[in-house]
């Protein structure tokens, strides 16, 4: 078997399992036994998806690149999807820092994704490829707000929880766009039809706004002092 024929099946499997996994940490209870083990069962899926991507697209790009314009818009997924799966395990394990994250892998990723962003926007525009130029701010934002959160201090005790949703949300919008876009033609959809292309973001978005409202509402109520706590409320109570 060739390299580009292994490289294409290991792409396969490793999608399908990325995208099947994709779910159910969403509605899983969070923190929880199978939150965790189904969520790293995705992050590992959608590496090997995006190394693979890497293999087959990276090098097709490379040979012909004002021609193949769908490669790159390939790679960039692939590098939107795992740096956002990356960071979400990353904020995870760093929760508990106080100070600004230096680390390679922090800045790193987020830089990449930032880099690949401005470059595929780029690209996109000059080629004239709505689906390039309408989908790169995704990166882009993703990377602003990853080196933000990570070259400044804290700035609220729950901060992980919120960045890890925002990671793997983006890493999500990537997946489930790919999977999109690949198959479209063999569900009757011809061309790039941009607003179906651009749907998960606007869902994901949209759904990430409503999720981190809810959460936030959620931890002040859980912050606020009851009346056992206030000295003066329990002299009240009793009067």
């Amino acid at each position: 078997m060739s390299f580009y024929l292994l490289a294409r099946w290991l792409h396969i499997a490793s999608g399908v399992v990325a995208f099947v996994t994709l779910w159910l940490p969403l509605v899983a209870r969070k923190g929880g036994a199978l939150h965790r083990r189904v969520g790293w069962a995705y992050v590992g899926a959608m590496i090997s998806a995006a190394i693979s991507a890497l293999a087959i697209s990276g090098w097709r790009f490379v040979q012909a690149p004002g021609e193949q314009p769908m490669d790159l818009f390939f790679i960039y997924i692939a590098v939107l999807s795992a740096a956002s799966a990356s960071m979400g395990v990353r904020v995870i394990r760093t929760k508990a820092r106080t100070g600004a994250s230096t680390h390679p892998l922090d800045v790193g990723l987020s830089t990449l994704l930032l880099c690949m962003g401005l470059f595929t926007e780029a690209y996109g525009l000059r080629m004239g490829v709505p689906l390039l130029w309408g989908f790169a701010p995704v990166g882009i934002l993703s990377g602003l707000t990853g080196l933000w959160y990570w070259m400044r201090p804290p700035q609220d005790r729950m901060h992980w929880w919120f960045q890890h949703m925002a990671a793997m949300v983006a890493s999500g919008i990537g997946t489930i766009t790919a999977a999109l876009v690949v198959n479209a033609r063999h569900v009757g959809i011809e061309g790039l039809q941009l607003a179906i292309f651009l749907g998960p973001t606007v869902v994901g978005v949209v759904g990430l706004n409503l999720w981190t409202r809810y959460y936030r509402q959620r931890f002040a109520r859980k912050a606020a002092p009851g009346p056992a706590s206030v000295p003066w409320a329990g002299a009240a109570a009793r009067r």
